[in-house]
């Protein structure tokens, strides 16, 4: 029997085929996109290793280890291979100082992981950018470590030499001696001292691991907007918003507040805005949402670095944002075809 004169109901072929959605597949995958992520980063972490030796590949990779050891024991069969685990970890290193000892990268790590993701049900369920979770919970458990920064690359005698007390052994008094010095963020808080924006922007600072070279975070954050792999919208409007608070502010007072150029490529707002803030899981759906939710996070940075006690303030306005994106997306949800209002569930349609 030919093909064109075969009877489906005689041969038992089903005349309808029930699958569950999608029924369109997107040519890119979860494990695709998050190790395309890791990818990008592998110019940061080149950078900070130039500027912080082997103390930024050893506290990165602590904090990695502690990461993808904790979804591996507590996570679901296979998790590992999407790259979210590794991802969070190398994000939780960037933002360390490079002296920071290994034990505590590593229980940053874990922390991340363990009540940043898993305890929300994991990947796809979580609140709060993981990376992030940890580095508060860092900021808390160990706040002098935490706020000691090795001097500036020119200031250390020799690339090879550790940056800090990473070897300490777990809950030991520091034993070893480094150069330290303040950040960009603190001398213009406490001393109204202005860093060169150059420097800044090639990362010849003292600071955390990923607060080096800001082109370089800023380049790769375009190739991942490119990939489309980011809502371009995010960071976009953290910038915009950071720019012209701070512009206004600098405009009233120079001598107290930095420039609109300053605020943007000093501390972690290159990596928190492109890296961290456009989080799928934890940035709005919507891109009206989005909008609101980079202009939040943008006046919130500027608001904790001039009136805070702290002199940065990207961790605390990223995590404050991230707990209003369910009510960004339930005000911002598009209005379905019929209906007279948001809530079309509500109403009858038109």
């Amino acid at each position: 029997m030919s093909e064109a004169t075969r009877d489906p109901i005689s041969a038992g072929d089903p005349l309808l085929q029930l699958r569950a959605s999608p029924h369109l597949k997107a040519p890119d995958s979860t494990p695709k996109i998050m190790w395309n992520v890791v990818g990008s980063l592998i110019p940061v972490i080149a950078a900070a290793t130039w500027y912080f030796g082997p103390s930024a590949l050893l506290v990165i990779g602590a904090a990695t280890l502690g990461a993808v050891l904790t979804e591996r024991a507590f996570g679901t069969p296979g998790s590992l291979a999407d790259g979210s685990a590794a991802i969070t970890g190398i994000l939780l290193g960037l933002c360390l100082p490079a002296g920071v000892p290994l034990w505590i990268a590593f229980i940053g790590g874990a922390f991340g992981i363990g009540f940043g993701k898993l305890v929300f049900g994991g990947l796809g369920q979580n609140v709060f950018n993981p990376a992030l979770l940890g580095r508060a919970f860092l900021q808390a458990a160990f706040p002098a470590v935490m706020t000691t920064w090795p001097g500036s690359p020119g200031e250390i005698p020799s690339w090879s030499q550790l940056r800090g007390d990473n070897l300490a052994i777990p809950f030991a008094s520091p034993s070893t001696d480094a150069v330290t010095g303040a950040t960009p963020l603190g001398l213009m808080k406490f001393e109204s001292t202005p860093t060169d924006v150059t420097r800044l922007m090639i990362g010849d600072i003292s600071g955390s691991v990923g607060e080096t070279a800001g082109v370089v975070i800023l380049l790769c954050g375009i190739y991942l907007a490119a990939r489309n792999y980011l809502n371009w919208r995010i960071p976009v409007s953290i910038f915009a918003a950071v720019a012209l608070f701070s512009g206004i502010l600098h405009l009233l007072d120079p001598a107290r507040f930095a420039s609109p150029l300053f605020a943007l490529f000093s501390g972690g707002l290159m990596l928190g805005a492109l890296y961290m803030a456009t989080d799928m899981v934890t940035s709005p759906v919507t891109n009206a949402g989005a909008w609101i939710f980079g202009i939040g996070i943008g006046i919130l940075v500027v608001v904790i670095r001039t009136w805070g006690g702290l002199p940065e303030g990207v961790m605390y306005a990223i995590l404050l944002m991230n707990a209003l994106v369910p009510f960004i997306n339930r005000a911002t949800q598009p209005r379905p075809y019929g209906s007279r209002g948001r809530r079309a569930g509500r109403e009858a349609p038109a």
